[in-house]
């Protein structure tokens, strides 16, 4: 008999194990398929693709209002918003670094930039972020751009450093990976030859309203975007900030600062601004 209690005992025993160890696999299991990593402030961090399903509607709209490639903008907004993880993006609805400038007169976030305290622009929406870049785009220096198709999105891209957007002479290689990578073309529009000529119309008049109410002595370029310095990193399988810090030789804080991280946690494919 007591041989017969005592492995009843010992059976118990194995069950419990093994009923405990399930629960602690399955847990494990559960963890390991989460896409997206969460800040301490419960927000999850944003995926390219999620981006560019968020905002892809936004950036056709633009196009075929101004005619810029709806890649193009897509491909900016990922690279300057960092698939819209930034401070800016989230916490200002600025996608692409506007600064306030002397013309702006809505509100505002003070960030360090070129100087330790700039102004950069808050809008209510991200829509507000995406039209006042097509308008930062609408002056002069920009004008050859407009008289390209607006599905010419290398062209674009080549332009918009050739007009002195980024200092990175990478910078167009940079847009048309990401918009391959991403099949962003996809969502650009052919225009017939009298389309065309009205949209550069509405672009002429764009620009010369824009000159009329911002004469260049009055607000430069580069108070309002400087233009883009940036080395972008996208996150690979095991990375961590500290192996990020170590292979770019900068700090874990400079990059949590510049891309508005509030911990360590990082998602695969998220992109980072390592250096502007």
């Amino acid at each position: 008999m007591k041989k017969f209690f005592y492995g009843m005992i010992v059976f118990m025993m194995l069950i419990t194990s093994c009923s405990s160890r399930r629960g602690t696999l399955s847990s494990s299991k559960s963890g390991s398929n989460s896409k997206t990593s969460s800040s301490s402030t419960g927000r999850p961090t944003m995926a390219g693709n999620d981006y560019i399903a968020h905002y892809k509607d936004i950036a056709i709209a633009e196009m075929n209002k101004y005619g810029i490639p709806a890649s193009i903008k897509l491909a900016q907004a990922l690279l300057e918003s960092g698939n819209g993880n930034s401070f800016l993006a989230r916490e200002a609805n600025n996608h692409f670094g506007i600064k306030c400038g002397g013309v702006w007169k809505g509100k505002s976030v003070t960030r360090p930039d070129d100087n330790i305290n700039d102004c950069f622009r808050v809008y209510d929406n991200p829509q507000q972020s995406f039209r006042d870049h097509s308008e930062f785009l609408l002056r002069p220096r920009y004008s050859a751009l407009f008289k390209l198709d607006k599905d010419d999105y290398k062209g674009w891209a080549k332009g918009l450093k050739a007009a002195g957007y980024a200092t990175n002479p990478r910078y167009p290689d940079l847009l048309i990976e990401m918009i391959e990578r991403y099949h962003l073309d996809q969502y650009d529009r052919k225009e017939t030859p009298t389309q065309k000529v009205m949209r550069e119309e509405v672009v002429k008049e764009e620009i010369v309203h824009n000159v009329e109410e911002t004469p260049p002595a009055v607000v430069k370029t580069e108070e309002i975007k400087s233009p883009v310095a940036m080395r972008i990193h996208e996150v690979k399988a095991q990375e961590t900030l500290y192996s990020l810090s170590k292979l770019y030789n900068v700090s874990v804080e400079q990059i949590k600062s510049l891309n508005g991280l509030t911990d360590e946690a990082l998602s695969l494919g998220q992109l980072l601004v390592i250096s502007k």
